[in-house]
């Protein structure tokens, strides 16, 4: 099996599973207890609360540990929306943002807050003049994506915060797709808070951080024995944050390293050489990330080209249900219309992809796409 999901999940470094093991047989003390047992176990959540901080150019103090993208989001979001209520219950969005932001907004309507939803261009990108226009007194966050996970199209968020906070307001990112992969400094994007999900970036499933810049004021979600400075009660889980740490650290060294954005340029040129007009590149063609391409095979449906390469791991954004291939809300909000999306493929490189695996990706694509002429 060829692995190109890397948008979906990554395999864990050998090098971050190096990293936790000890933590879960040897160190496995409670990092509250004084004892040896504690402390050492403390001692590694904050040296790895360190790796995550300099990865994001801020403080240890500013990390916020959590299970992952979805808690950091719901944190943030419902955490200004509860403590700010009483200055503004407006928050915008984006069309495009993923389901642990747009669901977390839905919500919060039900609860009285008013929620705008920004449209984006072609490319998938948010308009600046468009979030100024949708700013008023009463707005209290504005919510947009580094980069999205289905195109890979990153967003202009210095010049989006900057706009937010002109009105006063704060400002949110979900970097999940972005950290590890392209420059995630929050003092250059100017941003208040900002996701992390470390499966996105070689560390295991369930576990994550939120970036809160200091000085900025949220409420609680879970309520406890006031862990995490108060802001997430709950026995640390010191593996997986050792975990996302040493994910962090390896990320930071390998960011300068061009291969996987030569790899994506590789596939495309290959795809295009061959294919020419018969395929479309959704999403910004260089701002974006270096691992994806969101690739329209015009005439046919992406379901059913996956399904004949059966032995490459890729994704589609639409939905099949009953045989009908429902457009990506992505896709849709991009203006591309249902003839050019039914056809989209997600391939998203990684740490471990090679050259060979996209050779043999390439020429099972045009033996099936000659084959289906």
């Amino acid at each position: 099996m060829i692995y190109l999901d890397y948008n979906a999940t990554t395999p864990v470094d050998p090098g971050v599973a190096k990293a936790l093991m000890p933590f879960i047989f040897q160190h496995f003390g409670n990092p509250s207890s004084s004892h040896a047992y504690g402390q050492t176990a403390k001692t590694a959540a904050e040296n790895a609360r360190g790796q995550v901080a300099k990865l994001l150019n801020c403080t240890p103090s500013e990390i916020l540990f959590t299970s992952g993208g979805s808690e950091s989001n719901n944190t943030a979001i419902k955490g200004v929306a509860w403590h700010l209520k009483d200055k503004g219950n407006h928050i915008i969005t984006s069309e495009i943002e993923h389901p642990a932001v747009l669901n977390v907004c839905a919500w919060l309507r039900t609860q009285g807050f008013e929620i705008t939803y920004l449209p984006v261009d072609h490319y998938g990108q948010v308009r600046p003049d468009d979030l100024a226009a949708a700013l008023t007194d009463r707005t209290i966050l504005v919510s947009i994506m580094h980069a999205n996970n289905e195109t890979g199209t990153i967003q202009p968020i210095r010049h989006l915060a900057e706009l937010t906070h002109r009105q006063g307001a704060l400002f949110h990112t979900d970097a999940a797709q972005s950290v590890g992969k392209i420059a995630t400094d929050v003092q250059e994007l100017g941003v208040d808070f900002l996701t992390v999900a470390g499966h996105k970036l070689y560390a295991p499933k369930g576990i994550g951080a939120l970036y809160i810049r200091q000085g900025v004021e949220i409420d609680s979600l879970i309520h406890g024995a006031g862990h995490e400075r108060g802001l997430r009660a709950g026995t640390e889980n010191v593996p997986y944050d050792v975990a996302l740490g040493q994910a962090c650290e390896v990320a930071r060294i390998q960011l300068s390293n061009p291969i996987i954005r030569e790899l994506t340029d590789y596939f495309w040129s290959e795809l295009h050489n061959g294919l020419g007009d018969q395929i479309h590149l959704n999403g910004h063609p260089t701002e974006r990330l270096p691992n994806t391409l969101n690739i329209s095979f015009l005439g046919w449906n992406g379901h059913e080209l996956l399904a004949q390469l059966s032995d490459v791991a890729a994704s589609t954004g639409s939905a099949c249900h009953s045989g009908e291939t429902a457009l990506s809300p992505v896709l849709r909000a991009m203006g591309v219309s249902p003839e050019i999306g039914r056809g989209a493929v997600r391939f998203s490189l990684g740490r471990f992809t090679q050259k060979t695996e996209i050779n043999l990706v390439v020429n099972q694509i045009l033996t099936i796409l000659k084959r289906g002429q």
